[in-house]
């Protein structure tokens, strides 16, 4: 198991999830609500990036950790609906406790 690459992967999906809520609920607020569309400005460009590299990072570590079929398929829907990140990174650190990955699927 690669576990430096899952330590990764667990800091960037919390930062990705981060993201995500930190545009929903603060900078798309600010914008329509405030008049201040500066904040998605900022917000947004960060929040693709992150995106970028998590959905990239999950495809590297589907082979190079392994991640079961469930943790990558979960891991690439997180990367698109809130909330999600915080669940996939739950298991992400179970299996980096555990030691090895389950193979049921």
């Amino acid at each position: 198991m690669n576990r430096a690459l899952l330590k990764w992967l667990i800091a960037v999906c919390l930062l990705e999830g981060t993201s995500t809520l930190v545009l929903f609920f603060v900078a798309m607020p600010m914008k329509y609500m405030a008049g201040r569309p500066e904040w998605v400005s900022v917000v947004g460009p960060i929040h693709g990036f992150l995106f970028v590299v998590l959905v990239l990072m999950f495809l590297v570590g589907r082979r190079a950790v392994p991640l079961s079929n469930r943790v990558f398929l979960a891991g690439l829907a997180g990367a698109v609906l809130p909330f999600v990140p915080f669940i996939v990174d739950v298991w992400l650190v179970r299996l980096l406790r555990e030691g090895s990955i389950e193979k049921s699927d």
